[in-house]
């Protein structure tokens, strides 16, 4: 049953509207310290940049057979140009709703030292976001091209980092497209603004925060105190390495275990990875709760990797042959 709506993901028509970002990681290895301050220094290897963010749920996308259309806003210094490049590599995308400015793109950078035969971990991450507000005519341009997509796609994904991409104009359009389509909410800091969507998928912590509840009361209050006021069809609640908890408009509750082993590597951009798998399950035509444990399988996956990863359809299948039915 999760097999074949997996099957159906490929040519899944989606638009992932929302920050896109560069994940900027530095590898290299330490070997003596610093006769400056009592720091190690690092010795340069490599230096490689994926999508982030917004990024990399359009990333998951791909990777899983779904045809993309990304919205949002890039500088054109060279962490943009090499986005850019990046999504030209693939055939099943639109860049043409990714708009360009003159200032810098939104970057992440992540310095990772190890030796030679070890996992190098991380050492330090530094974020560099210039503040450049959105233009009026920026702004205008994003809008139109929202409009123009959104009659052809199945679903939709918000993915909201607090970059300023997202604003009042494109959430009240989101709402009201979420009366006939799927419209999947994912924010950092603004989920009491995506009341009216189809399914939102915060953490435990944000769950907590959205609901207005301390966070010693149990999970299913939270859960319904936030489905009470928020009119959305869905909630989903991913845990870490409780599983996830999902909540949906009937009153159900549903517990969904963690997949796999909670020895994890790194859940650097999980959370995309559970946003793209329940926007192409639904698309899909899966129910709710098929849909979560589909992503609750994506999501096992990923974590496992090191870095900004992505879970293809072989591995989603494999994964899902191998566990037992609940």
């Amino acid at each position: 049953m999760l097999g074949g709506v997996v099957e159906r993901f490929r040519g899944k028509k989606v638009c992932v509207i929302g920050d896109i970002i560069a994940d900027v990681y530095i590898f290299g290895k330490p070997y003596r310290l610093s006769r400056e301050a009592p720091v190690v220094i690092v010795k340069f290897e490599e230096s490689r940049i994926f999508p982030g963010s917004a990024g990399n749920t359009i990333n998951n996308l791909l990777a899983l057979g779904a045809y993309v259309c990304p919205l949002g806003f890039i500088g054109s210094d060279n962490a943009g140009k090499k986005l850019m490049k990046y999504f030209s590599q693939h055939k099943n995308i639109d860049t043409g709703g990714i708009i360009r400015h003159d200032g810098e793109t939104v970057t992440k950078t992540r310095i990772l030292a190890g030796d030679t035969h070890t996992s190098k971990q991380q050492v330090i991450r530094i974020d560099k976001d210039s503040g450049r507000p959105v233009s009026r005519s920026e702004r205008s341009t994003l809008m139109k091209k929202l409009k123009a997509t959104a009659p052809s796609v199945d679903a939709f994904i918000v993915s909201d980092y607090g970059h300023g991409t997202i604003d009042g104009e494109i959430i009240d359009f989101m709402k009201n497209i979420a009366k006939r389509k799927i419209v999947v909410g994912d924010s950092r800091y603004g989920l009491e603004m995506f009341n009216g969507f189809t399914i939102i998928t915060p953490n435990e912590s944000e769950a907590y925060r959205l609901s207005g509840l301390d966070d010693d009361q149990d999970i299913n209050r939270v859960g319904r105190t936030i489905m009470g006021k928020m009119r959305l069809k869905a909630l989903l609640i991913t845990r870490g390495n409780k599983g996830m908890r999902l909540f949906v408009g009937s009153g159900k509750i549903y517990d969904i275990p963690i997949s796999g082993t909670d020895d994890v590597a790194d859940v650097t951009g999980a959370g995309d990875t559970v946003c793209a798998t329940i926007a192409l399950s639904l698309a899909g035509g899966a129910d709710f709760y098929t849909a979560s444990r589909i992503a609750n399988y994506a999501a096992g996956i990923v974590v496992m990797k090191r870095g900004t990863a992505t879970v293809t359809v072989e591995e989603l299948q494999k994964t899902i042959g191998e566990s037992p039915a609940p």
